[in-house]
């Protein structure tokens, strides 16, 4: 790629030679016009491009560098002896200002970290609160009869809540009810009360852990997955294409699967309660010598029907928060494929912290109630 320059009378004058293509290295646009620099002042730049051979995109590129250089010297460019291809494809790259890509500086002071999280907080109870009233709503109107759902959707949504989630529960369940009695076991021993294992046992997964381990179980599958699938929807403008036709989301995508996880997660905590119970007896059994009669007669004993409500309540409100978190997140998912993967860990997260917030919020009414 070879430059050759000339001057008339105050215009500096580039006349590209040969052939301009990738093969070759790019000639330096500052060192060619500062080397070709008259003594006299230069106040244009204009091409010859009577011997020019083949070009590509590097000669674009050079015309576009050589752009540039006159804009920021103040020196006008006169493309108009150049081919109408070329002359359009410089017109066109300076059509558009190259945008500034410099990130913003970030508030520094603890009083201006402290608003933009305030605003953040607000805004995200905002849509909470919205995406919940949308939802109650909705739920209720297929209740009452008032409005219609897809028990097609439902029926899945209620199968992959259940069945498919029963190997995992199952192992889960088990685990907590053995590490509940071996630690039990080793502290009771030390009092001589190793009977009581059984209540802590069954107490311990009917009115909490029960309900708590399933629901994290829950949120990290189902509510995962409800978020994946209607952020992957929304990426691929589905969402709009039902709201353009007047289907509200809401009543077509959210409430079958709101529903299917509220039933859902009630009859999971009861299998996981059977189990984790079971896991305890078999380590009562071999570890503190008692009887399989011995352990049943220290569970029913002590334990009344409303611990199992409790926990059966405790599975209801959490079958409704895994729904929302999951289904808020993925109608809330960005634009583009890797805001899939961050509305998935949001609903994750936001499912986990609601979860355990509404726990302790339910105990201590209970605790009030003396339920």
């Amino acid at each position: 790629m070879q430059v050759e320059t000339r001057h008339a009378d105050e215009t500096l004058v580039l006349a590209p030679v040969g052939d301009w293509t990738l093969a070759s290295p790019l000639p330096d646009v500052q060192a060619v016009v500062v080397n070709a620099a008259p003594s006299s002042p230069v106040t244009a730049i204009a091409f010859d491009t009577s011997e020019l051979g083949d070009w590509d995109s590097s000669l674009v590129t050079f015309l576009f560098e050589v752009a540039d250089y006159g804009r920021a010297h103040g020196l006008e460019v006169r493309t108009g002896t150049l081919p109408a291809a070329l002359e359009r494809l410089v017109a066109l790259s300076q059509a558009v200002p190259e945008e500034d890509t410099t990130p913003e500086a970030k508030a520094t002071s603890l009083l201006a970290r402290l608003g933009h999280w305030g605003l953040a907080a607000y805004d995200e109870a905002h849509a909470l609160v919205t995406f919940l009233g949308r939802a109650l709503r909705s739920v209720g109107a297929v209740l009452t009869g008032q409005g219609r759902m897809r028990w097609r959707a439902f029926g899945e949504a209620l199968q992959a809540s259940t069945a498919s989630a029963l190997p995992i529960v199952t192992v889960i369940s088990l685990l907590v009810g053995l590490i509940v009695a071996f630690l039990g076991a080793v502290v009771l021993q030390r009092f001589g009360a190793d009977y009581f294992v059984s209540y802590l046992v069954s107490y311990g997964m009917l009115r909490e852990l029960g309900a708590l381990m399933t629901a994290i179980i829950m949120t990290g599958r189902t509510g995962a997955a409800f978020a994946a699938e209607l952020g992957s929807m929304k990426v691929n403008e589905e969402i709009d294409a039902l709201e353009t036709f007047g289907i509200s989301p809401i009543d077509f995508l959210v409430t079958p699967r709101i529903l299917a996880v509220v039933l859902a997660l009630p009859m999971l905590t009861l299998y996981a309660d059977a189990l984790g119970i079971l896991g305890g007896m078999g380590v009562a059994v071999t570890m503190l010598d008692l009887t399989t009669t011995q352990f049943l007669m220290g569970l029913l004993e002590p334990v009344v029907l409303s611990d199992a409500l409790v926990g059966i309540f405790k599975a209801v409100v959490y079958g409704g928060i895994i729904g929302l978190a999951g289904c808020m997140r993925g109608l809330h998912t960005g634009d583009d494929a890797s805001a899939v993967g961050q509305a998935t860990t949001s609903a994750v997260v936001t499912g986990i912290l609601l979860i355990v917030f509404a726990n302790a919020i339910i105990d201590w009414a209970a605790a009030v109630l003396q339920f």
